[in-house]
């Protein structure tokens, strides 16, 4: 995923990043029941303003992302202090209350990960190849303490293995994630005019770890 990934930041083919927070955040996070105050884990975050409403909620963030790019560019955003120091080969950021790993996602720690007690998934799970899934949906459960809830938004679409943003059918999601999460669909929404229809998942992490 590491090339093209750059790649796309390098050159702002980043038509997947929203200019605005996810309409499905503040419509279906208050009901995951997430604990007061958790640290949020964002994978894959970009340079997403979910990242600023998580915030705002009281959650401190820790967002892992592989460009620099995205990191600089969210950190751009505000004129907020920043300060900046390195952690087991991760170079991070912190504005605030939100916390940017720049680095690989699979080299997280579950150390790193100690003070985790929710998460949130808007692009992570679609933005990598079928391979790849496998090995996120094992990552993210090896990092998720039990009983720690999150949001998927996830997405299908009819152009075949194109992508990122790949498609990902309810099933495969159920394959994936079923073994160490409760996953309950919330809702799936109309398709735009490209044919993409998102879908938004409750997941909660079962114990004990594996």
């Amino acid at each position: 995923m590491d090339n093209p990934w750059r790649l796309r930041w390098q050159e702002g083919r980043i038509g997947f990043h929203l200019a605005a927070t996810h309409a499905a955040l503040p419509q279906y996070w208050p009901e995951l029941g997430v604990e007061e105050g958790a640290k949020v884990l964002v994978p894959l975050c970009g340079k997403s303003l979910d990242m600023r409403w998580l915030a705002e909620q009281g959650h401190p963030v820790l967002g892992v992302e592989l460009a620099p790019e995205a990191i600089e560019q969210f950190l751009a955003q505000r004129e907020d202090g920043v300060s900046r120091y390195r952690q087991s080969g991760f170079e991070v950021f912190r504005q605030g209350s939100v916390e940017l790993w720049c680095g690989d996602f699979f080299h997280l720690h579950i150390k790193q990960a100690a003070e985790v007690g929710a998460f949130y998934d808007r692009a992570a799970l679609i933005a990598l190849p079928p391979a790849t899934r496998e090995r996120y949906a094992f990552h993210l459960a090896q990092l998720i303490p039990p009983g720690a809830k999150g949001l998927l938004v996830a997405l299908t679409h009819q152009e075949g293995e194109a992508g990122p943003p790949f498609n990902v059918p309810d099933h495969e999601i159920e394959r994936l994630l079923a073994p160490n999460f409760r996953v309950d669909r919330l809702s799936t929404e109309p398709a735009d005019e490209r044919g993409r229809r998102e879908s938004l998942w409750a997941l909660e992490r079962r114990g004990p770890r594996v």
